[in-house]
């Protein structure tokens, strides 16, 4: 079956461990290179921001920031007016701005930077019909050691993750690879919450979770394209609860959470960073 573009898309139908039938899209090597160009604006926006990330500015100051380059591109955010089932509301902005005890999909608002914040930024771009997905978590002026080990290991966890993307492997595999350094330093790992297949839409099946067991779940080929996103909980424990926003997700115990992404190409040759500089 192919895309009505003329075949940038093979897809695969899978069924879930729940028995429901998913649509995973297998790319072509042309629809990576293209996913490569929205993942490289995606990356100019989160450096943007996180160079504009300081003491007194405000988050709807650093969603401007992350505008200006998507609009200099030429592209467009999968993230504005973005409204998933669970949300009672459109998405506001183009970026999510957590802060400290905010897990993920931190709304951008007039909240001002502080001294020793814990900042993760979440961007998307949509360029040419294609989309890129990818996060980072940085501090605000003095850094917490106790942050600063956090975000490492998110990083490095992402790192896990990416390097078992490979063909042949499975969806476990990459679970198992991010959910072992996570837990592996004593944090919690939100429940219900990974990554996700990518592009011409921001989700895609198949899931990709952040924690699993090695040998199981759908095998991996070249061409399937995942957003890997670890998030880990500082406080140890996997629960969260939701902001009368209905986006915003804070951990229970008021402890800080770190977030790290890129969206990831499988291929014969290794793993390939669609959202790098």
């Amino acid at each position: 079956m192919s895309s009505a573009d003329g075949g940038d898309l093979r897809v695969r139908r899978r069924h879930n461990t729940k028995g429901h039938s998913e649509m995973v899209e297998i790319k072509t090597d042309a629809a990576l290179d293209a996913m490569r160009e929205a993942g490289r604006v995606v990356a100019h926006a989160l450096a943007a921001a996180e160079k504009a990330a300081a003491i007194g500015v405000s988050l709807l100051e650093l969603d401007e920031v992350a505008r200006d380059v998507l609009r200099a591109a030429g592209a467009g955010s999968p993230f504005l007016h973005y409204q998933p089932n669970f949300a009672t509301t459109p998405f506001p902005a183009v970026i999510c701005a957590s802060v400290n005890d905010t897990i993920v999909h931190g709304i951008p608002d007039g909240y001002r930077l502080r001294d020793g914040d814990l900042v993760s930024i979440d961007c998307g771009a949509s360029l040419d019909g294609w989309t890129g997905d990818a996060a980072v978590s940085f501090t605000v002026g003095t850094p917490r050691p106790a942050d600063v080990q956090l975000i490492e290991t998110s990083r490095k966890a992402l790192e896990a993750g990416i390097a078992a993307a490979v063909p042949g492997a499975r969806m476990g595999d990459i679970g198992h690879a991010i959910g072992s350094v996570g837990r592996a330093a004593g944090y919690g790992i939100p429940a219900d919450f990974g990554g996700h297949g990518i592009g011409r839409q921001m989700h895609e099946d198949p899931p990709v979770p952040n924690e699993g067991r090695q040998g199981r779940g759908f095998r991996l080929r070249h061409g399937l394209v995942l957003a890997l996103e670890p998030m880990f909980l500082a406080g140890g424990g996997d629960t969260y609860r939701e902001d009368a926003d209905g986006w915003a997700l804070r951990t229970t115990d008021g402890s800080r959470a770190a977030h790290s992404e890129h969206t990831v190409a499988i291929t014969d040759d290794g793993p390939r960073i669609l959202t790098l500089p």
